[in-house]
């Protein structure tokens, strides 16, 4: 759906957006080839521009498109960009296309989630990772980062949780300040309130929810090893598994010059093994 902003000139929200890119009239006039002067105008409601000028203008300021709908509409034009439902029989080679990668990608975890982390595929390495997680954060619909965040979901298992959570807080603010999302919002400050883990100390407590009894100190000294191993090129997610510390690191691909909005809003992550011990575990325990 396009959210229109009632009362509102498209001018000034494409002076909000050059202003959030940090690009000044002038240089984003350059790449519209337009002029500084005509760039002023649209922005102060002066001239309005016509439906091709504010397309330029998005692609240059690398607007999302579900937020180029609700510009073309404030400005007077009709949508430009469709948003299927996946569940769409014109989805279906899209469908098929995402299934076939994830299965390629396996043993390794691969999943594919929408702009608000919907799960919407997933394959085998990402299903014996989420073992043990209850029943109801596994219910529909599923949510990459309840699921990952919360107390009696992946949290406790994530042996360097306070560096993760912090990293993928801060991934959610940076994409709240890009879409915009009302939605998105209300979910970074959802996740955002689950209690904080404490950082592993070198006591000899014994940290729950599991799979067994491990003590914190050793998850402490395998954590900082992993760490050390991983950390030159990205930061590791170590997750417990089987009594093992399984070392990954994601990656994240969305579609290039998406035509529709639920296809541009669409990512496929992907989890490495950042060691040959954690892509062992994975083949040995993912049914080929």
């Amino acid at each position: 759906m396009t959210t229109v902003l009632p009362d509102t000139e498209v001018g000034p929200l494409l002076r909000d957006w050059r202003e959030q890119r940090r690009i000044s009239q002038l240089e984003l006039a350059l790449r519209a080839d337009s002029s500084a002067r005509h760039i002023s105008f649209i922005e102060t409601g002066r001239s309005r521009p016509s439906e091709d000028m504010v397309l330029r203008l998005a692609e240059h300021l690398d607007i999302p498109v579900r937020e180029r709908n609700a510009l073309l509409v404030i400005a007077g034009y009709a949508p430009r960009y469709p948003q299927t439902s996946l569940d769409d029989p014109a989805m279906a080679s899209l469908r098929e296309s995402l299934e076939r990668l994830l299965a390629a990608y396996e043993p390794y975890p691969a999943l594919v989630v929408d702009g608000t982390y919907g799960v919407v595929a997933a394959n085998r390495g990402v299903a014996l990772l989420l073992e043990g997680v209850p029943e109801k954060l596994l219910a529909p619909p599923l949510n990459a980062m309840r699921l990952t965040l919360h107390p009696e979901g992946l949290a406790p298992r994530i042996v360097n949780l306070p560096e993760w959570r912090a990293d993928l807080l801060a991934q959610m603010d940076r994409q709240i300040a890009l879409v915009r999302s009302p939605a998105l919002r209300e979910l970074y400050d959802e996740v955002a309130a689950y209690p904080a883990p404490a950082r592993a100390g070198g006591t000899d407590r014994t940290a729950e929810g599991t799979g067994g009894a491990v003590p914190v100190a050793g998850r402490a000294d395998r954590a900082g090893r992993e760490r050390d191993r991983a950390a030159a090129f990205a930061l590791p997610m170590l997750l417990e598994h089987g009594g093992r510390v399984l070392s990954f690191v994601s990656s994240i691909a969305t579609f290039n010059t998406p035509m529709d909005v639920t296809v541009a809003e669409l990512a496929i992550e992907t989890f490495l093994p950042a060691d040959r011990e954690t892509a062992a575990y994975l083949h040995a325990h993912v049914p080929s």
